[in-house]
């Protein structure tokens, strides 16, 4: 027989799954847990809803009990930065209107100059004593920490520019770097699904067992020479992360079908 913490456990996630406990739903009290599962130890029923926590199914709020997560994902579409947009708009409210959100959209900007990490610096190309400027940027909805997007490029290209002030660039920061004789043309994208930093954790607010997909995009100019490097870090749960592909016939026609979108 499984012990009763486990128990506990499967049951709660059972009832989370069919909806008998619906998003944001108050779970039994511990004493009612302990009185239906027949132990009088708290440790028992904490154990349980422990394992939860760090499944990222639940939330314990203090002095009111432990509720179900909430899930409203935003829309997060990597092959967004070249879209067109008005230029009073800024991007991140730009994509939230396209997509329909009516939450409230706002963020922290921060500019400082800093070593380059080996992440960093192996895809810009730069020499180990080359420092880089980063605008790091918290993004929020509704005032709830919702993506990090912190955006790196060699001192020497942006230094004076408007790319190191700390407040939105209302025509856009890629803009900025197309002035700057460094026009973005083409964007290289990774991504690395895992758990997060301290620090990330830090930034947006986390819960145990929650994680984060880190999106590295590389940005390009017409000569083929790397510009900028943006680290996104978007928690597990708050986002659902869209591609969007058109065919191309002429590449179509020369490929089997089902190496064209996953089948």
């Amino acid at each position: 027989m499984k012990p009763i913490y486990q128990r506990i456990a499967d049951d709660l996630r059972e009832q989370i799954a069919d909806g008998s406990l619906p998003p944001g739903g108050k779970l039994p009290t511990e004493a009612d847990l302990r009185e239906k599962y027949g132990t009088s130890a708290r440790s028992t029923v904490r154990q349980g809803l422990s394992l939860l926590v760090n499944e990222g199914l639940i939330v314990p709020r203090r002095a009111k009990g432990y509720f179900v997560r909430e899930m409203r994902p935003l829309v997060y579409r990597p092959q967004s930065k070249f879209r067109r947009r008005p230029p009073e708009v800024d991007i991140y409210t730009h994509l939230l209107v396209s997509e329909g959100d009516e939450r409230r959209p706002s963020q922290d900007i921060e500019v400082s100059i800093v070593e380059a990490s080996t992440t960093v610096r192996s895809r810009l190309q730069l020499k180990s004593t080359d420092l880089v400027a980063v605008r790091r940027r918290t993004r929020r909805l509704d005032g709830e920490a919702y993506n990090l997007n912190d955006s790196y490029a060699a001192l020497s290209l942006v230094e004076g520019s408007e790319w190191m002030m700390p407040t939105d660039v209302a025509r856009g920061t890629n803009q900025v770097l197309a002035e700057l004789g460094k026009e973005l043309v083409r964007a290289l994208d990774e991504i690395y699904v895992r758990m997060p930093t301290p620090e990330e954790v830090r930034r947006l607010q986390l819960g145990p067992g929650t994680p984060v997909a880190e999106h590295v995009v590389t940005t390009f100019a017409a000569d083929d020479s790397p510009v900028q490097v943006t680290i996104n870090v978007v928690p597990g749960d708050r986002h659902v992360i869209v591609y969007e592909r058109v065919k191309d016939p002429d590449d179509f026609e020369q490929r089997p079908r089902s190496n064209w979108g996953a089948e």
